[in-house]
């Protein structure tokens, strides 16, 4: 081998990444890339969407139950280019801008769940989890190996950067499908980040008649507005979230205070729907309100085929959600970007180049 093809095999073996290798302790270092199996792709990732659970790995070690154990590669919000197909044939071909679906859903512990919500699966996995142990790696990295059945082919006009949303797009769009039909009712998003924002923008295309959007800060406020929200309110005037008497709420904030004005601001016999997920154990809630008002109150959880229905909503202009992204990072100023996308007065989806 001459000096010159092993320099390129070497490079061609390891990439650019994101890791968190414990609380406080982040770093942009170089990664390997495995070789891949003949079902997976080595695929070039253009842009990454920096998720809540990113944050938590970095700021506490840990999201929610899932403990940080060892170095994991951070990252399941990415979109990219394939540059080695499927040695199998399954998957788009080398050259193809794809979205990628980050989770890989199994039987676990062989629970019971509903085959048609593949999300619930005991066993599933997502990319940059620690969940369970080994830690699943996420693609948070230049160049990356992913199963074939993991990309989505983006359609042509769609670029890389107005798809870099596809993947929490998803969870909104699955959150409003938890909702049911939302068609001509009033509609309460406790919550603008970029997962509240992006609920508002699904909302708006799915016909929603009015559309509330709360937060603690005004910057996300304007957020919601530019995608589509009728109305905002500060998370702090509990007096003009309890009057809006919605027919549907969706809690975006993840706290019991969200949810409590979600219960306060829902009409009797509406639905809740609780999108933001809450610390772990016992959290305080307004059952009583609940109870006597007939509440429904419906969980959302990641999602399952919904990215298709996303694409070729962003494909065809029908969902508009470019102002949910507030900044852009080079993957050599990750740390920075962590630090803006933690201040949510400030940010909404701040994303990584590749």
């Amino acid at each position: 081998m001459t000096t010159t093809t092993a320099a390129r095999a070497a490079e061609e073996s390891t990439a650019v990444g994101v890791v968190a290798h414990a609380k406080d302790d982040l770093r942009v270092e170089s990664v390997e890339v495995p070789t891949p199996r003949a079902d997976q792709a080595v695929v070039d990732i253009a842009y990454g969407g920096i998720c809540g659970s990113d944050l938590h790995y970095w700021l506490h070690g840990a999201a929610g139950e899932s403990i940080l154990r060892r170095p994991m590669l951070l990252g399941h919000e990415v979109v990219g280019t394939v540059r080695i197909a499927a040695a199998d044939g399954s998957g788009p071909a080398a050259g193809t801008p794809v979205a990628v679906h980050p989770a890989t859903p199994g039987a676990g512990d062989g629970s019971r769940y509903p085959e048609d919500r593949p999300n619930l699966s005991p066993g599933c996995t997502y990319l940059g989890s620690a969940a369970r142990d080994p830690h699943t790696d996420g693609a948070f990295a230049s160049r990356v190996v992913l199963d074939s059945r993991m990309l989505r082919a983006l359609p042509e006009g769609l670029s890389l950067r107005d798809a870099a949303l596809v993947e929490p797009a998803s969870v909104a769009w699955h959150a409003v499908t938890r909702a049911g039909d939302v068609r001509g009712r009033r509609v309460l998003v406790i919550g603008s980040g970029p997962i509240g924002t992006l609920i508002v923008a699904v909302l708006k295309r799915a016909g929603a008649a009015e559309i509330i959007a709360t937060d603690m800060f005004e910057g996300p406020l304007a957020v919601a507005s530019a995608v589509g929200a009728h109305k905002t309110i500060l998370a702090t005037d509990a007096d003009a979230i309890a009057a809006v008497d919605a027919d549907i709420a969706l809690e975006s904030s993840g706290s019991h205070r969200g949810l409590a004005s979600a219960v306060r601001g829902v009409t009797r016999g509406g639905r809740v729907v609780m999108v933001g997920l809450l610390p772990s154990g016992e959290q305080p809630a307004l059952i009583s309100i609940a109870i006597t008002r007939e509440l429904e109150l419906v969980g959302s959880f990641r999602f399952n085929d919904e990215i298709d229905d996303v694409i070729a909503a962003l494909a065809d202009g029908s969902l508009q959600v470019s102002p949910v992204v507030t900044h852009e990072f080079a993957v050599e100023d990750s740390l920075r970007a962590f630090e803006v996308a933690r201040d949510s007065a400030v940010s909404g989806k701040v994303l990584l180049t590749f």
